[in-house]
């Protein structure tokens, strides 16, 4: 039988991604993909699976694995992918466009989507586009790089790391300093939550004290949203437990801005927030009051500091420039400094570096590193994955069982 040519794509974030998508289903390829031009192709995509839960939703229908009898939308995000991959297969496609397939993937599920791929690569050309280098699939043997909209395809070449530049300049520091008494911010003693008689969590002990960089990590759905909507005081399952939040005992009175004042942070659905067309000076200034979007007139002081961070990142040419109008990368650097701009006793970075490429990776995990070392600023960055330029002290590991996820510390030497 004659062997299916595949292809890795390495895509720059500078690349516009969507355009290239829509030549290849278009039939527009050039250069070395031009065989695909006579070829019907089908995009499988975190998007794609999102716009496919809708449909079903909104029709009432069971489309994507009708033998389970379940709509997409209840299936964990690893059993999505593999019941969309089946789906798109049953379409009948010459080939199957994979954009970013590992992205929120825990480890396991990861390796589980991979040798799916690599059965189905027997029967099936696949087309992966990726950011990260570390996401080849190891059976594909055509690996190219694209680097602009020209979509011309070259070689890979590994990029070597350079030096950090935030060292060369010292990190603004803060207007107002915020006082929490102590020096643990986060106790948790045998904490456990459950929803509608199924349990999350299961006798969870974790302390996060002053200064400290943990890593939060485990499988979809073991509960790592839950625990951060604990932290901030959104999930009202922390009444009545043996929960402390910044020297407070949840539900002994205090407010949920008594909370809220002491953590800066980002996930990447916050960028959604901020669709309108504020400069990237006005979305700084915005950390201040808390606001989506700039509403109150910021002091001198305030405007400093804000120059001071610009200076910081090299970026004060761009602060004029609309927020939407920035790469992805220089979007995400913006979103941390928002995050950390008052110094908060407590920064939450969740998935700081998913969907980024490997330069703007670097760039970030640079900028989460230096505010480790260099401030008092305790650090919890979620993610699924272990970048290599950050060293967390320890991280906290939620792993399922049946009475609900334990928890687990692995500290570093």
């Amino acid at each position: 039988m004659q062997q299916l040519e595949h292809w890795d794509i390495l895509l720059s974030n500078q690349v516009a991604k969507k355009d290239f998508i829509t030549s290849l289903i278009n039939q527009n390829a050039n250069g070395e993909l031009q065989p695909f031009n006579s070829k019907k192709g089908i995009l499988f995509s975190d998007l794609a699976i999102e716009k496919f839960i809708e449909k079903e939703y909104q029709y009432d229908s069971v489309e994507a694995a009708p033998e389970t009898h379940r709509q997409l939308r209840t299936f964990s995000s690893g059993e999505r992918k593999k019941a969309f991959l089946k789906y798109c297969i049953k379409q009948q496609p010459d080939f199957i466009i994979l954009d970013n397939p590992l992205d929120h993937l825990d480890h396991f599920s990861r390796k589980e989507l991979v040798l799916q791929l690599e059965n189905l690569a027997q029967h099936i050309i696949f087309i992966q586009l990726i950011n990260r280098l570390d996401d080849v699939l190891p059976f594909v043997i055509n690996k190219r790089q694209i680097k602009d909209n020209s979509f011309v395809l070259e070689p890979i070449k590994q990029k070597e790391s350079t030096s950090n530049p935030f060292t060369l300049k010292p990190i603004p520091s803060s207007i107002d300093s915020i006082v929490c008494p102590g020096t643990v911010l986060i106790q948790m003693n045998n904490l456990s939550v459950s929803y509608n008689e199924r349990p999350i969590l299961n006798n969870i002990n974790w302390t996060i004290k002053k200064g400290e960089f943990w890593q939060l990590i485990g499988p979809n759905g073991s509960g790592k949203s839950t625990i951060l909507s604990l932290i901030s005081g959104d999930n009202s399952k922390g009444y009545g437990q043996d929960l402390h939040l910044f020297g407070m005992k949840k539900g002994s009175g205090e407010s949920i801005w008594d909370i809220k004042k002491n953590i800066g942070q980002y996930a990447t659905a916050m960028t959604d927030l901020f669709q309108k067309k504020q400069t990237v000076e006005q979305m700084i200034l915005s950390g201040f009051f808390d606001s989506v979007g700039l509403y109150t007139q910021p002091s001198t002081l305030q405007q400093k500091k804000a120059d001071e961070w610009f200076d910081f990142l090299n970026m004060t040419h761009l602060k004029k420039k609309s927020f939407l109008d920035l790469s992805i990368g220089q979007q995400r650097l913006i979103m941390i400094v928002r995050a950390v701009l008052k110094h908060p006793p407590l920064l939450i970075l969740d998935e700081p570096t998913e969907g980024l490429d490997d330069e703007n990776v670097e760039l970030v995990t640079q900028l989460i590193s230096h505010l480790a070392q260099e401030t008092e600023i305790t650090i919890l960055f979620v993610s699924h994955r272990i970048e290599k330029l950050l060293a967390p002290n320890a991280v906290y590991e939620l792993t399922p069982t049946e009475t609900g996820s334990i928890g687990q510390i692995r500290t570093f030497e």
